[in-house]
């Protein structure tokens, strides 16, 4: 069965206007995808009818909010396969989550002389906290090294592996080029050393099958707004174990059992992790979106994604003067690129002048940008609400310009 793309773009209002005079092609799917109208109502039906605080209410609106939040919260394990939703902790995105796992976990696992194993491909917010960590404890990152089609060289990997390492921290699919990790082998390898391994899950979430208990991974990190739910929320998830060893990341209430002058006892998972008020509504509307890819199916979803990738590079591969970046056999639908002799800045806009949106840049990830020597690409992304029609028109405006600077 196939999707009815046509149906599924009439679920997304932002979707049906015009920039600079042409219909908007959205291509930052990456950054962040569109939300569909249940997400939307989801946000308004909250405010308008069950608008309180949660967990410690005793009237029904209260006991409303709480239910639905916690509805999320399963719905986000059934979506992860993760084995209790006492697993599932909410935060304000993927790099909250890394920076909670780091805090955490890190100052009370991590000292002087261990090492800490990440890629080059990483996202600043898989490189910063751990530099941070290291500053602080004395310990040492080590980087996996990438080859030129931006694969991980796994043996080198292997090579970095001792019982010095106490963690890897390693991106499922990269959001700069689309590469996929063989994270299952990576898990494999560093527990047979005895390190963790968190997965910073942002862009796999949305276009792959994830199943925490079989990869077997000890922490997952993603967000809402890759995923057609609302910003400023994410998830971690930790497995039991390793969860209950951490110490508390905030103080205040929820996380609490008891409080004296003299004592505090820490409350139960997930609820040690998630101190204060949380982003209640934004929780609630999330499963509008799991529930939209749910009906969809990520098979579904990822066959017609992956069909819009290699129709992409297909129709620009001739073209004089397109280079890509990031050629990996498993990707993800990420298609980076330059133009000879232009800088990404100048493409972005003059795609951007024909109605396509794509991001430019270093997209968060420096250090890979260096290791190929450039100052950034064009990123197009797709999601399951594009069209080849679309890509059709990304061609032709990529063809257009690159005839203009290398005529």
């Amino acid at each position: 069965m196939s999707l009815n793309i046509d149906q599924i773009r009439g679920l997304f209002p932002v979707l049906h206007q015009e920039v600079h005079g042409k219909p908007l092609i959205y291509f930052d799917n990456a950054a962040t995808t569109q939300k569909p109208l249940a997400v939307i109502e989801a946000l308004t039906k909250y405010y308008e009818f069950d608008n309180s605080n949660i967990h410690r209410g005793a009237h029904a609106l209260a006991d409303r909010a709480t239910r639905y939040y916690e509805e999320t919260r399963e719905a986000v394990r059934e979506f992860i396969h993760a084995k209790e939703a006492a697993e599932i902790i909410f935060t304000k995105g993927t790099t909250e989550s890394i920076n909670l796992v780091a805090k955490t976990f890190g100052s009370k696992f991590i000292g002087k002389g261990d090492e800490i194993i990440i890629s080059t491909m990483e996202h600043h917010s898989n490189i910063v906290p751990w530099q941070m960590l290291c500053e602080e404890k004395g310990a040492i990152l080590r980087v996996i090294p990438i080859n030129e089609a931006g694969e991980i060289l796994y043996e080198e990997f292997e090579k970095l592996l001792s019982p010095k390492t106490k963690l890897v921290s390693i991106v499922h699919a990269s959001n700069a080029l689309g590469t996929i990790n063989p994270v299952k082998k990576v898990i494999d390898a560093a527990h047979s050393f005895g390190a963790k391994v968190l997965l910073d899950g942002a862009q796999s979430t949305s276009h792959l099958e994830i199943n925490v208990q079989d990869l077997n991974c000890d922490f997952m990190a993603f967000s809402a707004h890759k995923l057609y739910g609302p910003t400023g929320l994410g998830v971690l998830y930790g497995k039991r174990e390793v969860l209950e060893s951490m110490p508390p990341f905030l103080g205040g209430g929820e996380m609490i059992k008891e409080v004296t002058f003299e004592k505090t006892t820490y409350n139960e998972i997930p609820f040690k992790f998630e101190a204060g008020t949380p982003n209640i509504a934004d929780v609630i509307a999330f499963k509008a979106a799991l529930d939209f890819i749910k009906d969809l199916t990520k098979p579904e979803i990822k066959a017609h994604e992956d069909s819009l990738l290699a129709y992409a590079k297909e129709l620009t591969k001739d073209i004089k003067g397109f280079i890509p970046v990031g050629t990996a056999k498993e990707k993800v639908s990420v298609l980076s690129f330059n133009i000879n002799g232009m800088h990404p800045f100048d493409v972005g806009q003059m795609l951007d002048a024909k109605g396509i949106a794509v991001r430019t840049g270093h997209h968060c990830t420096q250090p890979l940008m260096k290791r190929f020597g450039i100052e950034g690409t064009v990123r197009a992304s797709f999601a399951v609400y594009n069209t080849k029609s679309e890509i059709e028109k990304l061609a032709e405006g990529v063809a257009q310009i690159a005839r203009f600077k290398n005529k």
